[in-house]
């Protein structure tokens, strides 16, 4: 609505032409959100440790510094994150883009999910929340319908475009999943989601991975929606997908402005709240620009801390033993005696490095 009208008045004042350009905006919504997140920062913070008194429950087998220094922090700060995106998508996207509020009502869904589990954990003070089976359901529920929306209602070419899945380093190359590909988006999408949460267990650990992802996704749908950059790549052409990129440039304000409080030692945890929302974010962009495979690379600090989980859990039931002293494997390395921050900053080198191998697949076809 608000660009609508800026528009407008784009043949009377020449300066209002800026906001046809999705650059423009994309920085826009950028720093508006981040301003927002700092803000409104200290007051939700104050709002949710008033409300919540002990703040998130930390687990009891978890590692013992835990207990003693992050006891009391509160959580739900994804809220935060989540009010600052909205604002400033609302204020700077196409509104008339289906592409944008697919990504964008997906992101708000898993935030209401990960809202009731913080809610349940800081009320019952119990780490554990709500089922994780209902959570699920509720998950891939909210998936299908984001990729049945994807591949029906907005029809792309070439033939079976929609259903097709892009093959890094080939040009132009899909595999037709048919009818597969709808539960296959709602693996990525929840695969995603959970990935980032499992993530989330030290402070700023998660959100700077996740400000990494989204930028490489910023590039990649620019690219995708534009039909000059695409064709030049070798990449599928998606018309109107490049949208996404206002809503992924809010998400990296706005985790700017969250990291401001979330550093070590974190004045506020996202909880779930953030960490599914926002793994939400990353699944459902993946499956709206064709790059569902190039974000298992860009996101492969998630697809570790989740696989680390897989492996320590099977391994136990199988064998009885462990292969890691804890899971998640940013556990792993405490128990070893790693400092947080040493932990953080190797695992957001390692976030950069995946990043950039990611990327390259662009050119590298």
């Amino acid at each position: 609505m608000f660009l609508e009208w800026l528009t407008g008045y784009s043949d009377q004042f020449q300066i209002f032409n800026l906001f046809n350009y999705l650059t423009f905006r994309t920085g826009g919504a950028l720093m508006t959100s981040m301003l927002i997140a700092f803000i409104l920062g200290p007051r939700v913070i104050n709002l949710l440790r008033s409300r919540q008194g002990k703040g998130q429950p930390i687990r009891e087998d978890g590692p013992a510094g835990h207990i003693i220094k992050k006891a009391g922090t509160p959580t739900m700060g994804g809220l935060l994150i989540l009010l600052s995106v909205s604002l400033s998508t609302l204020l700077w996207g196409d509104l008339k883009s289906p592409f944008l509020w697919t990504v964008f009502l997906v992101t708000l869904s898993y935030g209401l999910i990960g809202f009731y589990d913080d809610y349940l954990k800081v009320s019952r003070q119990n780490p554990k929340g709500f089922s994780g089976k209902i959570k699920l359901v509720l998950e891939f529920g909210v998936a299908a319908a984001a990729v049945y929306v994807l591949t029906t209602a907005f029809p792309q070419t070439p033939d079976n475009f929609e259903t097709g899945l892009a093959i890094p380093f080939l040009k132009n190359f899909t595999i037709n999943l048919g009818i597969f590909f709808i539960p296959f988006g709602c693996l990525v999408i929840v695969g995603a989601s959970n990935a980032v949460n499992l993530t989330d267990g030290l402070d700023g650990l998660a959100i700077v991975p996740v400000m990494i992802a989204c930028m490489s996704f910023l590039l990649i749908a620019y690219f995708v929606g534009n039909s000059v950059f695409s064709n030049y790549l070798g990449v599928p052409y998606i018309p109107g997908s490049s949208e996404v990129c206002v809503f992924l440039g809010a998400i990296v304000g706005a985790g700017l402005g969250f990291l401001w409080y979330n550093a070590p030692p974190a004045m506020v945890f996202m909880g779930d709240t953030g960490s599914l929302s926002l793994g939400g974010a990353l699944g459902t962009t993946a499956v709206a620009v064709k790059h569902e495979i190039v974000l298992a690379v860009i996101g492969g600090l998630f697809v570790l801390e989740a696989v680390s989980v897989i492996v320590q859990v099977a391994s136990f039931k199988l064998t009885g033993k462990r292969v890691f002293r804890m899971a998640p494997i940013h556990h792993h390395y405490e128990k070893k005696g790693w400092a947080e921050p040493t932990i953080v900053i190797r695992f957001w080198i390692i976030a950069i490095i995946l990043a950039l191998i990611g990327l390259s697949t662009l050119k590298l076809r």
